[in-house]
């Protein structure tokens, strides 16, 4: 029994070094266990603005509670950089692997879609796609002083250097699309470590991919299993393709128009209703979707004051002079609400033909109806007018409008309230442009 014992113990100490040992080799080994075999797709084609940055992380959110590869199909001109950063920061910090696909083929990751392109765990390319030129720009395109620029370019350098060092990509050439505005074909940034891979469409990347294995920001490595994997595609909610719609530069452009026209319609004329709500709703949302885009206030201005002009020209008829002014104000903030902006990130110059030639139209013609009814009201005179009869349109309480001689007329009850579809006769003319009627008695 005393010699049974001290053997025991080496037995006891001989297991406890074999586990200590086994421990230690495994703790060295990176954390893996993972096989991702499903895939979220995601899809981006537009600016990046707050919308996107939203409906990314709710796709990767979701990839992270399947356990899926997230796959985000990239085609972009660029966008703010603000939302630029939230994204890479989701990608970099997701509990998934994040691939990047710059498609379809001649699609392009432009400014703030290298950026993301670069932080992808796997970065893919198509035929004929682009990516670089991500010199940072101002808001709204407005001009930056020397010292300015250089700070806000020198910021995202090392940025663009830092996510290209974590991901094993060429720092130096991932810098020049910043500092030099270096965009390079498919092929390039192939050549040059900015991508992983180029893919000819999403099947094929998926086929390309499978086996990979990538690390996590947590040290989990995963490795993916794609080539067969059931995919599953995530849209924008209803309210995401509202917003994104918004901020659209066209879109925005034509609220901007429409709004202003409407209110110009109700000016014109008085208790129409309809103009001036639907012009008050359209000039809201051109006003959210243009602080989406970060256009310039500058030409925002320009264009308000064109339709202020626009509207001095209806009741102060200047002989051309104000509309004149008013065409060139609109015409200059046009050009400028988004100078400097990325190509793509602009108004498209048919769509900004087309517009500005429809408000000059609108306002000649309303101009025009002015100065006839001008003359109408210098050849009738108020003598004439008295004891005609007319049409009430509105309610009188006392004010209203009224129907005479095939003309919307402003008008003023006496006698007590008119109700609307009541003939009434004409008893004077004041200031020029109101009536002041009252009620036709009925024999």
């Amino acid at each position: 029994m005393g010699l049974e014992r001290p053997r025991n113990r080496r037995i006891f100490a001989m297991c406890v070094l074999i586990f200590v040992g086994v421990a230690l080799l495994v703790s060295a080994v990176p954390v893996q266990g993972r096989v991702a075999d499903q895939v979220v797709v995601l899809r981006v084609d537009g600016p990046i603005v707050p919308v996107v940055a939203q409906y990314l992380d709710r796709g990767i959110a979701d990839a992270e509670r399947l356990g899926a590869v997230c796959v985000i199909e990239l085609n972009t001109p660029g966008g703010l950089y603000d939302t630029t950063q939230k994204i890479v920061q989701r990608i970099m910090n997701a509990d998934v692997p994040v691939v990047v696909f710059v498609s379809p083929a001649g699609g392009w990751a432009g400014s703030a879609g290298t950026f993301i392109t670069i932080s992808a765990h796997v970065a893919a390319m198509a035929p004929g796609s682009r990516i670089g030129a991500a010199h940072p720009v101002a808001a709204g395109g407005e001009q930056m002083s020397g010292a300015q620029e250089e700070k806000i370019t020198q910021d995202a350098a090392a940025w663009v250097r830092s996510i290209a060092e974590m991901r094993g990509r060429d720092a130096e050439k991932a810098e020049l699309a910043v500092t030099e505005s270096r965009s390079y074909t498919d092929n390039q940034a192939l050549e040059f470590n900015l991508i992983d891979l180029r893919a000819p469409n999403l099947t094929e990347l998926l086929t390309m991919i499978d086996g990979m294995t990538v690390a996590l920001n947590s040290g989990e490595e995963v490795t993916l299993a794609t080539a067969n994997a059931p995919l599953e595609r995530g849209e924008m909610n209803w309210v995401e393709r509202i917003l994104h719609t918004l901020s659209n530069p066209n879109i925005a452009y034509m609220l901007l128009s429409i709004g202003m026209l409407g209110l110009l319609l109700e000016f014109y004329n008085p208790g129409s209703i309809f103009p001036g709500v639907a012009g008050g709703l359209a000039l809201i949302l051109a006003l959210y979707s243009l602080g989406t885009l970060d256009a310039s206030w500058g030409g925002i201005l320009l264009i308000i004051l064109g339709f202020a002009l626009f509207a001095f020209e209806l009741f102060v008829p200047s002989f051309g002079l104000l509309t004149a002014g008013g065409l060139i104000a609109i015409v200059l903030g046009s050009m400028m609400l988004f100078a400097g902006s990325p190509a793509g990130f602009k108004v498209n110059i048919g769509v900004m033909a087309g517009v500005i030639v429809g408000i000059t139209l609108f306002v000649v013609f309303a101009v025009r109806a002015v100065v006839k009814a001008h003359k109408r009201q210098a050849s009738t005179g108020r003598e004439g007018m008295s004891g005609a009869v007319g049409v009430t349109l509105t309610p009188l309480d006392p004010k209203g409008e009224i129907l005479f001689d095939g003309e919307r007329w402003r008008a003023v009850a006496e006698g007590g309230p008119i109700q609307a579809d009541e003939e009434v006769v004409v008893v004077r003319m004041e200031d020029g442009l109101r009536l002041v009627v009252r009620r036709r008695e009925k024999t």
